[in-house]
């Protein structure tokens, strides 16, 4: 069952297509990360689930209730941003009972779901203090307190996190989701943070230039990506465009440079002259000393230590960018050095070269 249904949904700003042509269904209970490059119409999205913003064209139903013209308050959804929006002069307990006292509940009501929904998040203990008097994660869990008190059908939250710092965003990420699954209310996460869109998502929709390029649960997405935009903004990405010859089980792309990449995968079709797109992802690939069986041989350009992982920019042999990444490795390569580079070809994704975005 969808909660959220985007029907040929358009929003123009004058000449500007901020939304073109979108049509989505949103499962119940799931949280489904709009992840985009900045412009590329996300919040506008957001914004018109909302009923802040207006389509041009098209229909939003919500719940199976035709939602594109009704008014924010008749939506029934909490909307959290990245400002947070409190009342600076009001305690923690008065800002997330705002919403409560604005649909006129009785007294007792109110005291009764701040009390429960504070405790939801934690911060029974910090209800007298006021917004100045908290850490910025307090302030998000606030806001995201009062963005449900009231019981919404549907939680929108747009760039939630942005303002934290790294340990923190990941703290918070990990009660978010904690929260959106105990309470089973369909959430709508509009980011740019593709480690946040991977990890908390049940499903991705990926948008550039005002359109859907791929809609799928996060491994999909990041191992069949649907074109070149989605596989380069979904992570780290090697990409090898050349003309695919088939050649039994393991099949090759020739580089322009005449290097050859081993692959399984046939394309699905091919641009001009059997030119197509391999993807392999940095992971992927196994960093070795030097042999002569090794499917390239590359230069190491710069080692980037990341604690639990180290990434390798490199050159191959006939001058191709590769970058290469292993998980708690024992050692590690210096600069400079020549290293032999080996890959299963299963892991070799095939897209036509021309398949940039939709």
């Amino acid at each position: 069952m969808s909660a959220i249904d985007l029907d040929k949904v358009s929003k123009f700003y004058g000449s500007v297509r901020a939304v073109d042509d979108i049509s989505l269904s949103l499962k119940a209970g799931e949280l489904t990360a709009v992840l985009g490059p900045s412009g590329s119409g996300k919040s506008t999205i957001l914004s018109m689930i909302a009923g802040i913003d207006t389509p041009t064209a098209g229909t939003i139903s919500i719940g199976g209730v035709d939602m594109t013209h009704a008014a924010p308050g008749e939506r029934n959804v909490g909307l959290v941003f990245q400002s947070y929006a409190l009342f600076p002069n009001l305690s923690v307990f008065e800002n997330v009972a705002f919403p409560l006292r604005v649909r006129r509940l009785p007294a007792a009501e109110v005291t009764r779901r701040v009390d429960e929904v504070l405790t939801l998040v934690h911060l029974s203990e910090f209800k007298s203090r006021k917004p100045s008097q908290l850490s910025g994660g307090q302030q998000q869990r606030v806001a995201i307190a009062r963005a449900i008190v009231f019981k919404p059908s549907v939680l929108l939250l747009d760039e939630p996190l942005a303002a934290l710092d790294r340990k923190l965003r990941e703290d918070v990420r990990l009660e978010l989701r904690r929260l959106q699954r105990s309470l089973g209310i369909t959430t709508v996460l509009v980011t740019h943070d593709q480690d946040e869109a991977m990890t908390m998502a049940d499903q991705i929709v990926v948008i550039a230039d005002g359109k859907v390029q791929q809609v799928d649960a996060p491994l999909k997405i990041y191992q069949q990506p649907v074109n070149r935009f989605v596989a380069g903004f979904l992570g780290i990405a090697n990409v090898f465009t050349g003309v695919f010859a088939a050649n039994g089980k393991e099949h090759k792309i020739t580089l322009p440079n005449g290097e050859q990449i081993a692959c399984t995968q046939r394309p699905r079709s091919a641009g001009k002259d059997g030119e197509v797109c391999g993807i392999l992802r940095p992971e992927q690939i196994v960093v070795r000393e030097p042999t002569g069986q090794a499917r390239m041989k590359a230069r190491i350009e710069d080692v980037l230590f990341f604690g639990e992982s180290v990434r390798y920019i490199l050159v191959s042999e006939g001058g191709h960018p590769m970058v290469a990444q292993a998980s708690n490795p024992k050692t590690t390569f210096r600069p400079g050095v020549t290293v032999s580079l080996e890959w299963s070809p299963d892991d070799i994704w095939i897209l036509p070269s021309s398949q940039t975005t939709h």
